[in-house]
């Protein structure tokens, strides 16, 4: 038995996809009415929707941001403390350290995960009712069907298929079972059309093939733009043709993938409150991988665009411009708050928990509402405190070495054996031997 590809069966997110695309037909169906059948502008429309519907998830990630910004200096504090030290019992202080930390701030170390958790199945549901449109989208599969179930169509349509020797479409139409086919027809891009159509002429089922297409052409054509071609197949042919237009609006899904990309981790970073110490920063490992991926992700993203279909690159490029302007308000939300209402409504939030739990409520500190300024002048303080005692510690030692020197200096001079200046020097070195010990 063929697997039916017009709809995602993966674990879980097989079952997300299946409830996205109920919303995804309501949106095709209710631009139909008004005359719009588009499936680019209907993934515009549904990825907005999607994303406004995860916004309170967006804004835990965004305050927890912001909390780990505050908590950044008193947890570096810590990681210097106890930086070298790698005995068991150090170990164990510097994470109940760090832990009272979080709960003071009324958050944890695994705050921002159950947001990624919740997101990611709905994310890559999202990318599978995309990529799996006849199976979601009714209007578009009843068209294909009308092919989709004529034996003989499905026997010339085989034949055209293993014709084209693509892997791709080889893989989608299996054994030729309906859904199979109706998958594999709506794969077809620019070209494929073109050469299927001239190949049809005078079948039986001609006139159903070029209904199909006139109406998956109008639903599936974007900017000019199959959205069911990936970007790197459409260049191919529009270069050859010389058809400038097509090759620059073709270009332009990787590279707003990437652009898009770019300005979300830009504000993404603006957004956090960041360690003005450039030296610091530049030998802190952490950042520096941070900085790499930064690099590497929106490339990858434009790779991406580029040999996917262009309805991936569309989704991409509306989810990365969304999740920018919700960054954007809900920043200059928490930029109207002051530290303490952030903590303040980070710890109602933990309390509730912690009451659930029988745990007594978490309070604010005094510790809690220390600025990174403040923190950097107590380092500051702390540092000169040390090397005013080393500097006290080594005039201290100068002088003992000097009352030594001079208490001896007398009998350094012409002391015979067994005299009794011979005798103070030997007292003399044993001062300076127990001096050196206590210096080790």
């Amino acid at each position: 038995m063929a697997i039916a590809l017009t709809k995602s069966t993966w674990f879980i997110v097989g079952w997300v996809a299946q409830i996205l695309g109920i919303l995804m037909n309501g949106i095709y169906l209710v631009i139909s009415k008004i005359g719009i059948p588009n499936v680019g502008l209907a993934i515009i429309l549904f990825t907005i929707i999607m994303y406004a519907l995860m916004t309170p998830l967006q804004i835990q990630q965004q305050r927890f941001t912001k909390l780990n910004a505050m908590m950044q200096p008193e947890l570096q504090k810590i990681q210097n403390k106890y930086k070298g030290k790698t005995d068991q019992i150090s170990q164990q202080k510097q994470m109940d350290e760090t832990n009272a930390v979080y709960e003071k701030y009324g958050t944890s170390p695994t705050g921002s995960c159950l947001q990624l958790l919740i997101q990611m199945p709905i994310l890559f549901a999202l990318y599978q009712v995309i990529y799996h449109i006849p199976g979601y989208i009714t209007a578009i599969g009843d068209q294909l069907r009308l092919v989709a179930e004529d034996s003989n169509f499905v026997t010339f349509f085989t034949k055209f298929v293993e014709g084209l020797e693509n892997k791709t479409l080889n893989a989608s139409m299996g054994s030729g079972e309906v859904e199979n086919v109706m998958d594999t027809v709506y794969k077809l891009n620019t070209a494929q059309w073109a050469s299927i159509l001239e190949s049809a002429k005078g079948q039986s089922f001609e006139a159903n093939l070029q209904s199909v297409h006139t109406y998956i052409n109008r639903a599936t054509n974007f900017a000019g733009l199959n959205i069911s071609d990936s970007p790197m197949n459409i260049l191919q042919p529009a270069w050859t043709a010389k058809n400038w237009g097509l090759i620059v609006v073709a270009v332009l899904i990787p590279v707003l993938a990437w652009a898009t990309q770019m300005w979300n981790l830009k504000v993404a970073q603006a957004g956090q409150n960041k360690n003005k110490d450039k030296k610091k920063d530049e030998d802190n490992a952490m950042a520096q991988t941070m900085n790499s991926m930064n690099t590497f992700m929106p490339l990858m993203s434009a790779f991406f665009c580029l040999t996917l279909p262009v309805g991936i690159g569309i989704y991409w490029i509306i989810g990365a411009v969304v999740r920018v302007v919700q960054m954007l308000i809900i920043n200059k939300k928490l930029d109207s708050e002051t530290e303490e209402e952030i903590i303040k409504k980070a710890l109602e939030k933990s309390n509730k928990k912690r009451a659930k739990k029988g745990l007594p409520p978490q309070k604010i500190t005094n510790a809690a509402h220390l600025s990174t300024k403040t923190l950097a002048a107590e380092e500051q303080e702390a540092r000169e405190r040390a090397e005013e005692a080393k500097r006290k510690q080594a005039e201290r030692n100068k002088e003992t070495q000097e009352k030594i020197k001079n208490s001896t200096a007398y009998y350094n001079e012409n002391a015979k054996p067994g005299s009794i200046a011979s005798k103070a020097n030997m007292v003399r070195q044993y001062e300076e031997r127990q001096l050196n010990k206590k210096k080790k």
